[in-house]
């Protein structure tokens, strides 16, 4: 039997699993009781063979997974209500049932609100803040990029490191350090139960947090190919237009760095990552890690029962 690779994210009070053709999320309601939604997702390099290719799989990568990922946090986010919060929020949207999840409509509003949110902090706010610099610091366009990244590197730190001192999300970290330890355990092949899963580390090479560092520092050496003489307008509309590329670049690089992991150049280079993985995970309870081993089995038990199209039952 081939290896399969699962991926995870964290949400509130829970954890979201991706095998290859399957998703689980499982949550804890306030009464203790374990909720999970599972279905089949039929990869799309299954249909588009040019999806398989390297750099493009990587920036569909990344948008399947903020599509998938807002889903999650919908979920679980409904599901973690107290019956008190579903009452209020039913009475504030007019007496519909609180709870409900959003419509496909508010979903894309939704994913076009943070995307856009991501795009300003990251990418157009250290662009507009380098170009205020640029009497102090000149017009050479290597040195203009350079600044422009360092600055992107230190906002999306200070980011980072900001969200991490708030308490819910503190537990959402515990989650996501939940969701590593059950990869490592499935991963090594062991019998996946909590004392076998509180064992493994809680810091992964392939974690989503690594990727958006990457991401940060290849973006320095792209965008130092945007000619230092373009307008303002130009060089942030190029930003954009070359983030599915970046993606790309970065998620080959993941790829490979995850599998050559024991050698100790790579080890090195993906210090980083891990050092910032640090700030996003926390050491887990065993009803945490409880919850992200539902998820797996559920994401597991799908995907094998998937097979050309059909459930196999």
């Amino acid at each position: 039997m081939d290896k399969i690779h699962v991926g995870g994210q964290a949400v509130i009070e829970g954890v979201m699993m991706r095998a290859p053709r399957s998703v689980a999320i499982a949550v804890r309601r306030p009464d203790g009781e374990i909720v999970v939604k599972k279905e089949l997702a039929v990869p799309l390099s299954e249909r588009f063979p040019i999806v398989k290719l390297p750099i493009v799989r990587g920036a569909v990568a990344l948008f399947t997974s903020l599509i998938i990922g807002i889903k999650a946090l919908n979920f679980s986010a409904n599901e973690a209500m107290t019956e008190d919060e579903k009452e209020k929020e039913k009475k504030k949207d007019g007496g519909k049932e609180g709870g409900s999840e959003l419509s496909s409509w508010a979903m894309a509003g939704t994913m076009s609100i943070a995307f856009g949110f991501g795009i300003c902090l990251f990418f157009l706010f250290p662009l507009y803040l380098t170009k205020l610099l640029t009497p102090v610091i000149g017009d050479n366009n290597i040195i203009f990029n350079l600044v422009d990244g360092v600055i992107r590197v230190i906002v999306f730190l200070a980011y980072i490191w900001g969200i991490s001192r708030m308490e819910d999300i503190q537990r959402v970290f515990q989650y996501h350090g939940a969701e590593h330890k059950s990869i490592f355990a499935f991963e090594d092949g062991v019998e996946l139960s909590v004392e076998n899963v509180r064992r493994y580390p809680r810091l992964h090479p392939r974690c989503g947090t690594s990727f958006l560092l990457i991401v940060m520092l290849v973006s320095i050496a792209v965008f130092s190919l945007i000619p230092k003489l373009w307008p303002f307008y130009l060089k942030a509309g190029s930003r954009i237009f070359l983030l599915p590329m970046i993606a790309g670049i970065s998620y080959e690089f993941l790829k490979w760095s995850a599998m050559n992991d024991s050698n100790p150049l790579v080890k090195m280079v993906i210090a980083p990552g891990l050092a910032l993985q640090r700030l996003t995970t926390r050491e887990p309870d065993d009803s945490q890690i409880e919850v992200a081993i539902r998820a797996m089995n559920e994401a597991l038990e799908i995907n094998a029962g998937y097979k050309d199209d059909r459930l196999v039952v």
